[in-house]
This record gives structure tokens, C-alpha cells and sequence, in this order.
């Protein structure tokens, strides 16, 4: 497996190809996602080299989708893994395990494995993140852009219910992110009792 060169084909295939109207789901928020995981692994105590490497794989793939489509990006994701990864030197059960991981970050997230849980949270990561403002916006714009979301009111009233309904899978997650997850869903409340 040749991480590096995987690392490099899709940046460089993101960067090339995405909309540039994905304010959210660009190539930064893939970097985010990349170190956020590995982060979290860390804390959750995966040390096996392997698992790392498919783990970075996939949060590498997790939104690559999105060259050719917005709606089921993830499964998109898996169509061109399986089509790619066999060129970087891994194997069928490599990739499905990256396919598993890479469909539990679709929404509502569903992980059954350890990996499958850590790259859900760090996909929302940010919830709990000193810089919830302004990612949230960027997801904001991204989505009002695309007819999604009609005002800053409904998309609101959306962040509550998501917040609300949304857990963090892993304890290094949970320990780490709740706490400021928390106040963001508290201070969202408070403004939608404004309208």
C-alpha cells in the first residue's frame, strides 16, 4: 500500500476537479478529516500500521464523490476506490474495509467498526471545535448555493436538530468534543427562540 502516492493523486484530484461552490466539502475539509482521524486513532489507541494507513485512505476517500455527484457522494467514493486502489497495491478486503469506513460518515452515520466510529467523528469533528461558527457557514453557503437550505433561519432550526440528534461514537471523541458541542446546540436554541 502506497500511502504517499494515494495521499497525492487524490489531493491533487480534488483540487482539480471539485466545484468551487462546495465551500464545505472542499479539499480543506478532506485535510481536516485526514488529521482529525488520525488524531483520534491516536487517542483511541490504534497503533497497527495498518489500520492506520487504511484509515487515512479513507478519510482521503471519504468525499471524493463529489467530483461527479452531491447526492450519495459516499457510494460514489467506493465506485472509484475500488476502481483506483488495486493501482496503489491494495488488496479487496483493504478496500472494502475503506468502503465501510467510507460510507460511515454518510448521514446519519451508522459505524460498525472501531475505524468505521472514529472516522464518523472525525468527520464531525468540528461540532465540538473552537471553529464551529465558521465552518457551519461555509456548510451554510455550500448548501444555500445549491437551493438546499432556503435562510440563515431554516438552516438554524436544521443545526438544532442535528445537533440534538447527533452523538460522537468513540470516548476519546466524546470526552474531547460533548462539552462544546453542547453550548453551540444551547446558543443555536436561544436564537431560534428569536423567530
Amino acid at each position: 500500500m502506497n500511502i504517499e502516492d494515494v495521499e497525492n493523486y487524490i489531493l491533487e484530484k480534488l483540487r482539480k476537479s471539485l466545484s468551487p461552490t462546495l465551500y464545505y466539502h472542499g479539499a480543506h475539509h478532506t485535510d481536516d478529516v485526514v488529521a482529525s482521524a488520525l488524531k483520534i486513532a491516536e487517542a483511541e489507541g490504534i497503533v497497527d500500521e495498518e489500520s492506520l494507513i487504511l484509515l487515512k485512505t479513507a478519510a482521503l476517500y471519504h468525499d471524493l464523490g463529489f467530483i461527479t455527484t452531491y447526492r450519495c457522494h459516499e457510494e460514489e467514493g467506493c465506485r472509484i476506490a475500488r476502481l483506483m486502489l488495486p493501482h496503489f497495491g491494495y488488496d479487496t478486503v483493504q478496500i472494502e474495509k475503506i468502503c465501510g469506513m467510507v460510507r460511515a460518515t454518510k448521514i446519519p452515520q451508522t459505524p460498525h467498526t472501531h475505524l468505521e466510529q472514529i472516522i464518523a467523528d472525525a468527520d464531525l469533528d468540528y461540532l465540538g471545535r473552537d471553529d464551529f461558527w465558521p465552518i457551519a457557514n461555509s456548510l451554510y453557503e455550500e448548501l444555500r448555493e445549491r437551493e438546499m437550505v432556503p435562510d440563515i433561519q431554516a438552516w438554524n432550526k436544521i443545526q438544532v436538530s442535528f445537533l440534538t440528534a447527533h452523538t460522537y461514537w468513540t470516548a476519546s471523541a466524546q470526552a474531547g468534543r460533548n462539552a462544546q458541542k453542547q453550548a453551540y446546540l444551547d446558543e443555536l436554541t436561544e436564537i431560534i427562540k428569536t423567530y
